[in-house]
C-alpha cells in the first residue's frame, strides 16, 4: 500500500529543479516547501475568520512557527498579519517595545502624512524616523519610557482599534509572561484583548503544563478564553510523499525503508526529521544505511554538546535521563521495575531527578510517556549509556 501511493507521485521532465535545498530548518518559504498540517492550518484559518482566538501548544522543533507562518500565507489577503517571538523578553517593557516596533507603522503606508499621524496619536512612545539605507523609504522604530509600559500597551491596543483592519497576531513562546517581574501581566493583556472584536491572536507555547494551566485553570485571567490546539506529529505517509516528491523533482531517490527510519528513530519530530532529510538531500540516493552513517556525522558532530548537557547534571539526574534515552519513552519513571532495571535508586530520588530534568527542559512529558527533549541527544545517550 505504501509503496502504491508512493509510485503515484508522477515526476515530469520539464519540471523546474529545486533552487535550494526543499527541506527547510529556518523561515517560510511557501505551501511547496511545507509538509501537510492541512488540518491544523484549516482550524487555525476557521477559527480567526470566526472571531476565536487560539492557543497552539507543542514541544520546541515541532513545527509550530512554520505552521503560523504556513496559515499566514493563506490568510494575508483578509488580515494583517504579526508575528512575535517573546521567547528572549525578560519584562513587560520588553514586550511593549517588541510588539510596538512589530506592528507601529505595519497598517499604514510610510509617507510623510501617514507619519505626521502616528506621531500624534502615541503619547508615551516615541517614534523615531530613519531612512532605509537600501530602499531610501521612511522607517519607524520604537522607544519609551519603561515605567510607562502600560500606558504604551493601551496605546498600541487603541492604535489597533482605530485602524479598522482585521489583524491576527500570533505571539510565540507566550507562557515567557509568566516569568516577568511585573504583578498582573495576564490580568492586564486580557482586559485589552477581550475588546478587541476584529483583533484576534494565536498563543503558541512549548511548555505543555504552563500553557495549560494558563488557559484552563478557573483562577488565571485567559481561562476557557481560546480554542486550544496541541501540535502532535506529521502522518508518516505525509512525510514520505513529501521527502519522496522533492527528492524525485531533482533527479534524486530516496527509499519508503529509509523515511521510514528516520521517522521511526526520532519519532515523527518535525525538526529533526527536517534535519536528516536536508543533510540527506546532499546525496543522488538514499537507503538506510546513508541515512544511518548521516546520522552517526551528526551525533559526533554535536557530542561536545551532549558532554556539557551532562556536565550540568548530577549523577542521578544524568542516571535517569540516560535510563530513559534507552527505552526512548517511559510511562511510569518511578515504577520499581524500571528503577531496579537501570539501579536508580530510592523512588524519592527518582522523583526529585524527574522534577528537576522537566524544570530544565531536559525531559518532556507528552500524553502520560516522559522523553528526552533533544532527539539526537537521547540517540546519544542510548549508543553512550552512563
Amino acid at each position: 500500500m505504501l509503496r502504491k501511493l508512493c509510485n503515484e507521485i508522477i515526476v515530469t521532465k520539464n519540471m523546474k529543479r529545486e533552487e535550494f535545498n526543499p527541506f527547510l530548518l529556518t523561515g517560510y518559504e511557501n505551501p511547496d516547501y511545507f509538509c501537510d498540517r492541512s488540518i491544523e492550518t484549516e482550524k487555525i484559518k476557521n477559527a480567526i475568520e470566526n472571531g476565536r482566538n487560539i492557543t497552539l501548544i507543542s514541544p520546541r522543533r515541532m513545527g509550530k512557527t512554520g505552521l503560523i507562518r504556513h496559515t499566514f500565507y493563506f490568510m494575508e489577503k483578509d488580515f494583517a498579519c504579526f508575528y512575535i517571538d517573546i521567547f528572549q523578553t525578560q519584562s513587560l517593557p520588553d514586550f511593549v517595545k517588541l510588539l510596538a516596533n512589530t506592528i507601529i507603522g505595519a497598517l499604514d503606508n510610510t509617507s510623510q502624512k501617514i507619519i505626521t499621524n502616528i506621531f500624534s496619536f502615541f503619547k508615551s512612545l516615541r517614534l523615531v524616523i530613519t531612512t532605509d539605507p537600501y530602499s531610501g523609504a521612511p522607517r519607524l522604530t520604537v522607544d519609551f519610557a519603561r515605567e510607562k509600559a502600560e500606558e504604551s500597551l493601551k496605546e498600541i491596543f487603541d492604535y489597533l482599534a482605530s485602524s479598522g483592519k482585521r489583524c491576527c497576531i500570533a505571539i510565540d513562546e507566550f507562557q515567557q509572561i509568566t516569568n516577568y517581574p511585573e504583578k498582573g501581566v495576564e490580568a492586564l493583556l486580557r482586559s485589552y484583548i477581550q475588546q478587541q472584536t476584529h483583533i484576534h491572536f494565536i498563543f503558541s507555547g512549548s511548555q505543555k503544563h504552563v500553557m495549560e494551566n494558563m488557559f484552563t485553570s478557573v483562577s488565571r485571567p485567559f481561562f476557557q478564553s481560546t480554542q486550544i490546539l496541541p501540535l502532535k506529529e506529521i502522518n508518516f505517509l505525509d512525510y514520505v510523499l513529501f521527502a519522496k516528491r522533492h527528492f524525485e523533482k531533482n533527479g534524486k531517490s530516496i527509499s519508503d525503508e529509509a523515511v521510514q527510519w528516520i521517522y521511526d528513530t526520532v519519532a515523527g519530530h518535525t525538526w529533526y526529521v527536517q534535519m536528516l532529510l536536508n543533510r540527506l538531500y546532499s546525496y543522488s540516493e538514499v537507503s538506510v544505511l546513508q541515512v544511518q552513517k548521516v546520522l552517526s556525522e551528526i551525533l559526533a558532530e554535536n557530542e561536545a554538546t551532549f558532554f556539557t548537557y551532562c556536565k550540568l547534571l548530577t549523577n542521578k539526574q544524568l542516571a535517569l535521563l540516560s535510563a530513559i534515552a534507552s527505552e526512548t519513552s517511559i510511562t511510569e519513571p518511578t515504577a520499581s521495575a524500571f528503577i531496579s532495571k537501570y539501579g536508580l535508586g530510592a523512588t524519592s530520588t527518582v522523583s526529585a531527578s524527574l522534577k528537576s530534568l522537566l524544570e530544565k527542559e531536559l525531559l518532556f512529558e507528552n500524553n502520560g510517556a516522559y522523553f528526552v527533549y533533544d532527539r539526537f541527544f537521547s540517540l546519544w545517550l542510548k549508543k553512550n549509556p552512563k
